[in-house]
């Protein structure tokens, strides 16, 4: 399987760190959040990755370029290296769905692609994710009874996505108006996914149905989640349950330290 780090945020949460670095760079027990990541999967099975880049573009393509167990080539790939595919975002970030739009040269024709954010740290096993994907599933979310003020919403027998709440703010979309949101499921969501290769020419009439703009040359602004409302109203897009899920978003200073305790734990 294939797999998109998502490398291209601001890291704004990080100040003053990603003053002088992207947040994939932001180091955890002395190496940066990206190889953590990556290794991860790697030790899943996972030989190729594409990586979005935006912020300190340039420093993260160097980091990439001097790390022996990565290749740029596929012709150097294999024997241990997994081959990195570079998706630049230096002239417009995208957001996580205009990521995916962008990147779609590298994933397509691949069967599926995990999708992994790249601030994130997780017992999660990939393999045991993977083989729960169902068959008819264009997108299969992780997700888990972890406390958050942000749910996905879905149905109690089929776990397939029906929209989402903010407990904080009351708001919430449902995918059909019949839908009562305090009748499904709320679980959090992990930021990791696994996509069909069918995804990215859908999210492309999601553009041409809503019309957004689109700058032939800098590619089409959308959140992912955006997407995936529109996607669970017409297919099949479900979630999956992690028992036990050790979850750590390390998008805040104050996650910094329980990170290191966590990679501690589990090196």
């Amino acid at each position: 399987m294939k797999a998109m780090i998502f490398a291209a945020g601001l890291g704004t949460r990080l100040k003053p760190l990603t003053d002088t670095l992207p947040k994939a760079l932001v180091p955890v027990c002395g190496k940066p959040l990206i190889e953590h990541v990556a290794r991860k999967l790697q030790s899943a099975g996972v030989d190729e990755v594409v990586v979005n880049i935006h912020y300190f573009a340039d420093k993260v393509e160097q980091w990439v370029e001097s790390r022996d167990w990565i290749s740029l080539s596929k012709e150097n790939a294999g024997d241990g290296k997994m081959l990195f595919e570079i998706s630049d975002e230096r002239e417009f970030l995208l957001e996580t769905g205009g990521a995916v739009l962008h990147a779609r040269r590298f994933l397509e024709g691949c069967g599926r692609f995990l999708i992994h954010n790249v601030d994130i740290l997780s017992n999660c096993d990939i393999p045991w994710f993977e083989s729960q994907v169902k068959d008819d599933a264009l997108a299969t979310l992780l997700v888990s009874e972890r406390k958050t003020t942000r749910f996905l919403l879905f149905d109690h027998d089929t776990l397939r996505l029906l929209g989402w709440m903010n407990t904080d703010s009351g708001d919430y979309h449902v995918v059909s108006p019949e839908i009562d949101p305090k009748a499904c499921r709320a679980l959090a969501f992990s930021g990791i996914h696994i996509l069909s290769d069918k995804v990215p020419a859908l999210m492309q009439e999601y553009v041409d149905e809503k019309s957004l703009p689109v700058d032939e040359t800098k590619g089409v602004r959308f959140p992912i989640m955006s997407f995936y409302m529109w996607l669970a109203s017409k297919f099949p897009v479900y979630g999956v349950v992690a028992e036990n899920l050790e979850f750590i978003d390390v998008g805040k200073l104050d996650a910094l330290k329980p990170a290191e305790e966590f990679v501690c734990r589990n090196s």
